[in-house]
């Protein structure tokens, strides 16, 4: 809200409610898009043109803080672009900041030893489909903070194949990274193995990328990855997967070996210090 608090609005507004102009303001930083076009600079008119709210009611007409937390885009917000529509385009799965992008991994690591190197195999909690993905394949990983919207949306077109909710656990952090006041955020490669995450595979119509796999992973607290495909369901580019809820998250996505892919991280290099690509956006080219 602009402009001084009155102390008659009601207590979401104040400095510490989730709709105070503090919280507006966090929010629209993270925004990638934020005063370009049409999008307003201004934090809160900046939350009103992105996101599926009712300004005039109570709460914004959200029914609870699990319903403002996984808010949805206005119609057009986040759209797949006419020149990525082309199959060979893989597009931003979430609202999210490259963390890590390796194309060496091994189908089995010892992940618990020295660095965070990805064990495919555990990442799939042994999944029958893990055989596909051996040595030198291709992992994708980028960070959503809490701040950001936190649905998932799929970054090719075709089939799902195969989809399963896994059991880990909370607050894990690898020994190498020392204390980390941020909780987990250092330890995001070693997190895709042990936390609590969602395994959703999709056999791409591109013959070049066939059979890949989307891993949403919950940190620190996080273990609400709610999936909403079904198996054998076709999608597009751009098409719903799947929530966190609650909280700051992270997911990978990942390539068979001989995938080979042209990243694009929008002038970053892959590390904790990126800033978000839009939901939807051009990430890579398979050769």
């Amino acid at each position: 809200m602009d402009g001084p608090i009155d102390q008659k609005q009601p207590d979401y507004y104040h400095p510490i409610g989730w709709l105070s102009p503090e919280a507006f303001e966090a929010i629209a930083k993270m925004d990638p898009l934020r005063g370009q076009g049409k999008n307003p600079y201004n934090a809160k008119k900046n939350f009103i043109y992105n996101y599926q709210c009712k300004p005039k009611e109570e709460y914004f007409g959200y029914k609870s803080w699990d319903d403002f937390f996984t808010r949805e885009f206005n119609p057009g917000i986040r759209e797949v672009s006419p020149e990525d529509i082309h199959p060979d385009v893989i597009v931003n799965a979430c609202e999210s900041a490259p963390y890590n992008c390796v194309k060496d991994a091994k189908r089995r690591d010892k992940f618990w030893m020295k660095g965070q190197p990805y064990s495919l195999v555990d990442i799939m909690d042994h999944h029958p489909l893990s055989r596909h993905f051996g040595d030198n394949s291709t992992v994708y990983q980028a960070f959503l903070c809490a701040k950001t919207y936190h649905r998932w949306n799929s970054p090719i077109d075709g089939k799902i194949v195969a989809i399963k909710n896994v059991k880990g656990t909370y607050y894990a952090e690898s020994p190498v990274v020392g204390y980390d006041p941020s909780g987990p955020n250092e330890s995001q490669g070693y997190i895709a193995e042990l936390a609590a995450r969602a395994l959703i595979f999709i056999q791409s119509n591109n013959k070049k990328i066939g059979l890949m796999c989307f891993v949403a992973i919950g940190m620190a607290e996080v273990s609400s990855c709610e999936i909403t495909v079904k198996k054998n369901q076709k999608i597009k580019k751009g098409d719903p997967l799947g929530t966190f809820h609650f909280g700051g998250s992270t997911h990978c996505l990942l390539f068979r070996p001989g995938v080979d892919i042209d990243f694009d991280f929008h002038g970053q290099t892959p590390s904790l210090n990126t800033y978000n690509i839009p939901l939807k956006a051009r990430i890579g080219v398979v050769k």
